[in-house]
């Protein structure tokens, strides 16, 4: 799954030239050419100038149990030709809610009803953060061979797009928007090869949770 971010009225960051809802569209379906030719079936959340929910778009994406979700960005900063991974960092846990039992008057005492954690739907990329580090970590080594200067570890950040995810997911983000729409256009090949080969690894490696 690949979700080229913003869109719409939405614009995301601007550059100069470009701004960021029309470069990662675009780097999404050279993205996808580069996943495809590895064989990789792939989704993109948006096509067009669309700006669909965070809801739908993990809608899309939870569709598809053996996914893996990148969510595409371009930032406003850094050096050109640089590129991060990211995964969902969660600021606390969740505290278990206990599970209230009615009891008709004079009763003989119930059995204690265990706590039960409900998760909400902003929650949902909870079980799969593991994962999810592990790819970000995949991704990041490949990016940090690809493209000089960027950094080698990936990073738990809180990311909006990823939390609904119930698959494996990871923010891409690359540098910058200030970069000429030739620049932004050539990362997209590269790009996708990196990615795929750290599918592949992930995938290889055991995936999943």
């Amino acid at each position: 799954m690949i979700d080229p971010a913003h869109g719409g009225t939405d614009a995301g960051a601007h550059g100069d030239t470009s701004i960021e809802k029309d470069v990662v569209l675009q780097m999404a379906r050279s993205v996808r050419a580069a996943l495809e030719r590895q064989g990789f079936r792939v989704v993109l959340t948006r096509n067009d100038d669309s700006n669909p929910s965070y809801d739908d778009r993990a809608g899309i994406a939870n569709v598809y149990r053996d996914a893996v979700f990148v969510s595409l960005h371009a930032s406003s900063m850094g050096a050109v030709g640089t590129v991060r991974a990211y995964y969902m960092q969660f600021a606390a846990p969740i505290a278990a809610t206990p599970v209230a039992a009615s009891a008709a008057p004079n009763s003989a005492p119930e059995k204690p009803v265990p706590a039960v954690a409900l998760a909400s739907w902003e929650d949902a990329q909870r079980p799969y953060v593991v994962a999810s580090r592990r790819l970000a970590d995949q991704l990041q080594g490949e990016f940090a061979q690809a493209f000089s200067g960027s950094p080698p570890y990936s990073a738990g950040v809180p990311v909006r797009a990823l939390r609904s995810v119930t698959v494996p997911a990871v923010a891409v983000e690359v540098s910058s928007v200030s970069a000429t729409p030739d620049q932004l256009a050539a990362l997209g090949d590269p790009l996708g090869n990196a990615i795929a080969r750290a599918v592949e690894a992930f995938r290889q490696g055991g995936g999943g949770r």
